[in-house]
């Protein structure tokens, strides 16, 4: 399964005027939607038939990466593999996507699960791309899955409802935040996360071909970083006098010809 490490939801985002990428100096977490798709991951193997053999959880990142994977560890991933290599950096996230397949090709998953969306980059396509590297189906916005053998049944946000699909595995799976609760690790879990290896692999030894990553093999660019339009001031009005609130309700549309 898939993980990021992302920066904290309390830390104000923000683009590096020189780069243009995400500025990650702030403190960093495990990507919340990534939680939701782990829970799964750890539910499916208490009761699929036949048992789930090992889940591996997978991130790709520069050192510090190595945090959510020891959170994943704690949380119940059985083998952790981090794929960082200064190549790599400023890559797109279809160059991301191309990266993460190799590196998931070696362990040849039977069913990759990873969050809808990234709590920085939030483009929902990361399941889209992987599964297309993989020639495997790719299933994105699950609220609800089950395992029986090689069948997975899901159910599936969409704008007018659900869907509800099966498919047969192999496959790849974005999971929402409505699929489940994530658990808290115990104590025990987080110290034995903190001991346990992490597999640390180069571009080379996943077998990326360097001219498909980073900045060169990207497919955007980002010409120029802006600070938005600084927003009009703002007029609060009393509620405890809402005669006088509707009166300057009426005389604002007036002022601006919507009368």
């Amino acid at each position: 399964m898939l993980v990021k490490e992302v920066p904290d939801p309390g830390v104000p985002k923000r683009l590096d005027p020189t780069s243009g990428r995400l500025d990650r100096t702030g403190a960093r977490g495990l990507n919340p939607f990534d939680a939701h798709a782990l829970e799964a991951a750890v539910r499916l193997r208490e009761s699929a038939i036949p048992p789930v053999e090992k889940i591996v959880a997978v991130t790709m990142g520069p050192d510090g990466a190595a945090r959510v994977l020891r959170r994943a560890l704690s949380m119940g991933a059985d083998r952790a593999l981090h794929l960082s290599d200064p190549v790599l950096a400023g890559s797109c996230v279809v160059a991301t996507g191309y990266a993460l397949a190799r590196v998931l090709e070696r362990e040849r998953p039977d069913l990759v699960l990873l969050g809808q969306q990234s709590d920085d980059g939030e483009c929902y396509a990361m399941a889209s791309i992987v599964g297309e590297q993989l020639g495997m189906p790719a299933l994105s916005q699950v609220s609800r899955l089950e395992l029986t053998g090689a069948t997975l049944r899901c159910e599936r946000q969409a704008e007018y409802g659900y869907d509800l699909v099966e498919l047969d595995l192999p496959a790849v799976v974005s999971v929402g935040d409505a699929l489940n609760e994530p658990r808290y690790p115990s104590l025990k879990a987080l110290v034995r996360a903190r001991e346990a290896p992490v597999e640390t692999l180069s571009a080379a030894a996943a077998g990326i071909e360097p001219h498909r990553v980073g900045a060169i093999g990207s497919h955007t660019r980002v010409l120029a970083v802006a600070e938005p339009a600084a927003r009009a001031p703002v007029e609060l009005l009393d509620g405890s006098h809402p005669e006088a609130a509707v009166e300057r309700v009426v005389a604002w549309l007036g002022e601006r010809g919507l009368r």
